[in-house]
């Protein structure tokens, strides 16, 4: 499914952010926001139905098509934070002459359209969350120490790598800031291989990185991440501020064996939020399953126009 459009927008600080348009011109609006962050927007052409939505897919800061590319380590990482992305998705929206969106997002996806809609909830139609998380520092301090407990192996060399640092985040952080590319590649292959390890019991689909070698794009991605979860994923209290989503119909997907992203944070998303209605896939990790794939499929047309 190719573009019927696309481009790259000026969004300041000497960023420009790649951007494209598949599916129906004259469909319902629907953004895609991928996970990472600095993900690939794998998934994006066949998230939703082509001949009913106007699908829009940008490639957030630093990572794809959209430049600075976050593997040069010139690249200004200052102003790549939620607050960014949130601007710059506003700044797209008024760009491409959208009122209102359909939010559908994976995984930090998820993060990022419930920091947007709790700012622009008025631009927000609907939203598809699959993969929930909310990037609390309780979900990271998990993922990146409380998960650990079930694989002390590859924790013991993940947390060796950072030279057993009490704060493992911000040491690959500081290790992905380094100008020598030898110390960015080994860093970034040693997180791939953490959370590849994290992944590893789930029964259906395959990790994003390629453990084997660290392209630029990898390098990116765990620049990107290590940046954003070193400060807490640049957000607040997202679950505190539930109230503000009042009144935007939502379709939560989670899968209750998904060991990155633990079932209780889309719980307690959907208790705060009497407008969401969540689906616990049973058979389910963080990669999905047919279950899973089918209970996405539901939502989307249940929010099809």
């Amino acid at each position: 499914m190719e573009p019927y459009d696309h481009g790259v927008l000026d969004v300041g600080d000497g960023n420009q952010i790649y951007w494209e348009t598949v599916g129906n011109p004259g469909g319902k609006p629907a953004v895609f926001l991928h996970g990472g962050p600095g993900g690939p927007a794998k998934g994006a052409r066949k998230s939703l139905d082509a001949a009913k939505f106007r699908i829009v897919i940008f490639h957030q800061r630093g990572c794809g098509q959209s430049t600075p590319h976050a593997s040069d380590p010139a690249a200004d990482m200052s102003v790549n934070t939620t607050e960014h992305l949130i601007a710059d998705m506003e700044k797209l929206r008024e760009h491409l002459g959208i009122e209102k969106w359909l939010l559908y997002g994976g995984s930090w996806g998820t993060t990022l359209a419930v920091a947007y809609a709790q700012r622009y909830p008025e631009r927000v139609s609907e939203m598809i969350l699959i993969a929930v998380t909310l990037s609390s520092q309780r979900e990271l301090d998990w993922l990146y120490k409380g998960v650990s407990r079930f694989f002390p192996e590859a924790w013991a060399r993940f947390s060796a790598h950072a030279g057993g640092a009490p704060d493992v985040v911000r040491a690959y952080a500081e290790l992905m800031e380094s100008p020598d590319r030898g110390i960015r590649e080994q860093a970034a292959l040693e997180w791939c291989r953490w959370e590849d390890t994290v992944l590893s019991l789930e029964n259906f689909g395959k990790p994003d990185v390629f453990a084997d070698r660290a392209s630029d794009e990898v390098i990116a991605l765990v620049r990107i991440i290590a940046h954003y979860y070193s400060h807490g994923g640049f957000v607040d209290d997202l679950l505190g501020g539930a109230g503000e989503l009042a009144g935007i119909p939502a379709a939560l997907i989670h899968g209750r064996r998904d060991m990155s992203c633990p079932a209780d944070t889309a719980y307690a998303l959907a208790q705060a939020w009497p407008d969401a209605e969540l689906t616990l896939v049973d058979d389910s990790g963080h990669k999905g399953s047919p279950a899973f794939g089918e209970a996405i499929g539901a939502a989307v047309r249940r929010f099809s126009p």
